[in-house]
């Protein structure tokens, strides 16, 4: 039935659809047969070296048709080498080779947040010390864990928790295996990594954005546990993405950040992280004034992290700067 209604609707209109250039009508056709398979995600790795992920609209023996968000791709199957769909599948297998640890999902479509929700919350973790939590979030399937270095400055025992869908709650997977690699304390950054665990083991990862595409006004989240209170989400704007404190570069947000959501992530609405949140103005009659460090900073952290590298022999190992002069 919806075959013949759709090829009625072509005979009615063939005088009109002859007047179309041919872009306006390709989007038209696509958008009258595609339409069903729209919510299927793909990421394809090419030969070349390159790769992209969006959104499957039709497959054939000969080329895959996807949607990047502003464009429509057709890609030769002789041109794959490699292709993976499925949302949990496409969150575990987006990330290249990179030395860095980090990888980033290129032209990333806006997405509602309870989408986004549910795919990047199994990547935010609570971090456990003697004397305090905090947040993190996981960047490489092997258990790279970025949080803020005040949540374990000064710590040897710490645990991090995990958050993963069930039937009807969320199943905590607890690890108390957990290395410092690398911490930072005059940029407040800090690198975990989970060990221990089996061979094959693959952990759910987040992607990073450019904190430097970030616009005033913006719709940015962040999930953390906050006091404690698990895979909290808070919602708010960008207010300023370039606001100094204490000498260092921040970003301005009206998302709720208290204490234990420091060392989460600040998405956008792609679902790329911008910023590794760390503080708020605690003070009379002041609310929404949170800050993140921007993901630029963290890029640097992490293609730079053997200048940084912790030893436990040597608390004051890593890179530091002194204070200037006054």
């Amino acid at each position: 039935m919806v075959l013949n209604s759709k090829r009625f609707f072509l005979e009615l209109s063939i005088p009109f659809l002859l007047k179309l250039n041919s872009k306006v009508l390709y989007w038209l056709l696509l958008s009258t047969f595609l339409q069903p398979i729209f919510a299927e995600n793909i990421f394809i790795k090419l030969k070349n070296g390159g790769s992209l992920s969006g959104e499957l609209l039709k497959e054939t023996t000969d080329h895959i048709i996807v949607d990047l968000g502003f464009d429509i791709l057709k890609v030769p199957q002789t041109d794959c080498l490699e292709v993976s769909k499925g949302e949990r599948d496409f969150l575990k297998r987006e990330v290249p080779g990179n030395p860095n640890l980090y990888h980033q999902k290129v032209n990333a479509p806006v997405q509602p947040l309870g989408s986004l929700v549910d795919r990047l919350g199994e990547a935010v973790v609570m971090i456990r010390t003697p004397i305090g939590l905090g947040s993190g979030f996981i960047i490489h399937p092997d258990g790279y864990v970025v949080t803020n270095d005040h949540v374990v400055a000064g710590e040897r025992i710490i645990s991090i928790t995990r958050f993963r869908e069930g039937e009807n709650e969320l199943i905590k997977e607890n690890y108390d295996n957990v290395r410092i690699v690398a911490t930072g304390g005059n940029i407040d950054l800090a690198l975990l990594k989970i060990e221990g665990q089996p061979e094959g083991k693959i952990f759910p990862t987040v992607p990073l954005g450019n904190s430097g595409e970030l616009r005033q006004g913006e719709r940015v989240f962040a999930i953390g546990s906050p006091l404690g209170l698990e895979r909290s989400v808070s919602e708010g704007i960008v207010s300023l993405r370039n606001r100094i404190i204490q000498a260092r570069l921040h970003i301005q947000t009206t998302a709720e950040i208290s204490p234990g959501n420091s060392g989460g992530p600040l998405f956008n609405y792609r679902g790329q992280v911008v910023g590794v949140n760390n503080m708020k103005v605690v003070s009379t009659g002041a609310e929404g004034l949170g800050f993140s460090i921007p993901v630029r900073q963290l890029k640097t952290f992490l293609e730079n992290r053997d200048a940084f590298a912790f030893d436990p022999r040597n608390p004051n190992a890593g890179y530091r700067y002194t204070s200037p002069p006054k």
